[in-house]
């Protein structure tokens, strides 16, 4: 008897990270340009890199030492354990991309939207997905398996030293020094292979000037963008076995936005098996009455697992 446990950015918000559609949220603070639509694309990765990074940088960055809270520790504590048969007590699919399931301790857990402490090589995604179910063929750990690789977030200051910006410190630098030193960092433009040379307007691989990512070489972060679809490199495999193998639903601070919590709650009404949604504010899922088991908790995280 096993619980799959599918979460939602409602997790974080005691932990400070704002959630997505609130009004300090993500999808709400864009760059200077562009919308938060627009810039969580693989289109403006391959398009404008520069600023890519640089909205990632910032409004992600920003909250990566946050602490987790009880709610992933808890979450923790159930995914870790085992049930009497020998199972696991419970697993746990989140769409959060900031980590802090793992920090809280929990062993193995899907983040099927990635995670902004990774990075992944550049490449066609259907490369990206065969290299990950490679990995899993040979039970090889895909975040170690050459496909995914620390972000070197931390190493700005060195590479706004390299570049020669007025200052090392990310929040004093230009926003030109900093899409330069991001830039660098992440193998796009000039000098491909290092910080050397590999500043904005540099080696553009279209012709124009510009600097554009190549495959095989330049780093982008491993997160699911919009025009961007689950593969293995998300452990989508894995997740779709954990759905099957369930006998119990619980979602948790999500707002059924994203198709993977569409995914997850099909396959729990079409095996008849109980969902529970915890959510101060749950959506209308539209659901006829007696189609499916579902019981709502309205409260937040951290008051259903206190």
């Amino acid at each position: 008897m096993t619980t799959l446990y599918v979460t939602g950015a409602g997790v974080s918000a005691d932990s400070g990270i704002p959630t997505f559609r609130g009004e300090d949220g993500y999808w709400t603070i864009g760059s200077v340009n562009y919308t938060p639509q627009e810039m969580a694309t693989r289109q403006m990765y391959e398009s404008d890199p520069g600023q890519f990074l640089l909205w990632y940088y910032r409004r992600f960055a920003a909250y990566r030492h946050v602490p987790p809270n009880d709610v992933h520790r808890w979450l923790a504590g159930e995914c870790n354990a085992a049930a009497p048969d020998g199972t696991p007590r419970a697993r746990l699919i989140t769409q959060n991309i900031d980590g802090l399931d793992g920090r809280a301790g929990n062993a193995d857990y899907v983040c099927i939207h990635g995670r902004l402490d990774m990075m992944t090589l550049y490449d066609d995604q259907m490369a990206l997905h065969g290299r990950a179910q490679a990995a899993a063929a040979m039970q090889d750990d895909v975040m170690t398996g050459g496909v995914v690789v620390p972000a070197p977030w931390d190493d700005v200051p060195a590479a706004l030293r390299r570049i020669g910006a007025a200052s090392d410190d990310p929040a004093s630098a230009s926003d030109d020094e900093m899409m330069a030193a991001l830039l660098a960092l992440c193998r796009i433009g000039g000098d491909a292979g290092g910080l050397a040379g590999g500043v904005a307007g540099e080696g553009g691989a279209d012709g124009s000037g510009a600097p554009r990512p190549v495959q095989g070489v330049s780093l982008k972060p491993y997160v699911l963008l919009f025009d961007e679809y689950y593969t293995d490199l998300y452990r989508m495999g894995t997740a779709e076995d954990w759905m099957q193998a369930a006998s119990r639903m619980v979602f948790i601070g999500t707002s059924f936005s994203v198709n993977i919590t569409a995914i997850a709650l099909r396959s729990a009404i079409q095996r008849g098996i109980p969902v529970e949604i915890v959510d101060p504010e749950p959506v209308d899922l539209g659901i006829p009455d007696g189609m499916a088991d579902i019981t709502y908790h309205r409260m937040t995280a951290q008051e259903w697992v206190g």
